[in-house]
């Protein structure tokens, strides 16, 4: 019977709320409404909330409480801990609401802890909370092909599997609450790595007076090809870093890893070297600059 429930969720038009329409959060809206789902959105600046209604099917509500009041599935991505307790749990927020048997989909990369606290309170009101950060970017979120990582109850995922692909090509469940936000963690450490590589390969090259274009050519068709090489490498050689994924949020990012890392006893040597190099960065005034800006720092003269 569930599965029937599911299946019907793909023709048919669902009470939906999406909270908080930045630059992921605006598009994956967007998809949703397409979709035909009956869509409520919610954002701090209301500006935000006119400007999607005007691309998109809708209506603005005043609150979140007020958005997810007759919502069957609630979405949000915003910053950081502090934005997601406040739009859940503090004046208006979304949980004085939500309905039970509400499904609580959440895309903010955020701390484990926080997953379990908002998980926890979710089902003391009888609905459920999903820790759902995303992977792919603003493009991705555009385009709808995010890899989305997915931790809290696996029937209550599969409920909201259809509306998560209204925007993603991968979505998966890892555990228990917070073992979405850890995989994504896991993400991040592996891009600080990457990039911080990719920054000195490119450096190196242009010392060496090699054409990096054509190294790059060459070498993304081997054994050192990356999603960072096939679409920011071009852009740093043109010294481009005024789109993409903010300095800013990578730190963010950064803190929530090594502060996990702390309590579980794992050793992040690399993560904390680039943590420090885009703290240089931020220091320069590029903390709204894209993540791949490491290489400006490598391309100073000595």
């Amino acid at each position: 019977m569930e599965s029937e429930r599911v299946k019907d969720l793909k023709n048919v038009p669902v009470p939906v709320a999406f909270l908080c329409l930045g630059a992921m959060g605006a598009p994956l809206a967007g998809h949703l409404a397409r979709a035909g789902h009956e869509v409520v959105v919610w954002n701090r600046t209301p500006r935000r909330a006119e400007a999607w209604l005007a691309a998109n099917a809708g209506r603005r509500a005043e609150s979140p409480a007020a958005a997810v009041a007759a919502a069957r599935f609630v979405f949000a991505c915003t910053g950081a801990d502090p934005d997601l307790r406040a739009i859940t749990l503090g004046p208006g927020g979304a949980f004085s609401t939500l309905a039970q048997d509400a499904v609580f989909v959440d895309h903010t990369t955020a701390s484990p802890a926080i997953a379990r606290e908002l998980a926890a309170a979710a089902a003391a009101r009888g609905a459920a909370f999903l820790d759902a950060p995303v992977s792919g970017g603003e493009d991705g979120a555009k385009r709808g092909t995010l890899t989305v990582m997915v931790g809290g109850d696996a029937g209550a995922l599969e409920r909201a599997r259809p509306l998560i692909g209204a925007y993603a090509k991968q979505v998966t469940w890892l555990g228990p609450s917070g073992a979405g936000q850890l995989t994504k963690l896991v993400n991040q450490i592996c891009l600080a790595g990457l990039i911080q590589s990719l920054a000195e390969a490119l450096a190196f090259a242009e010392r060496a007076g090699l054409d990096a274009h054509r190294v790059v050519e060459v070498i993304s068709k081997g054994a050192a090809q990356s999603w960072q090489m096939d679409h920011r490498a071009e852009t740093m050689l043109q010294g481009r870093y005024d789109f993409g994924f903010a300095v800013d949020w990578m730190r963010k990012d950064l803190a929530l890893a090594l502060a996990e890392a702390a309590t579980c006893g794992a050793r992040l040597p690399v993560a904390e070297l680039v943590d420090g190099l885009y703290a240089e960065v931020q220091r320069r005034g590029g903390g709204r600059l894209d993540s791949s800006s490491l290489l400006t720092l490598l391309r100073e003269t000595r």
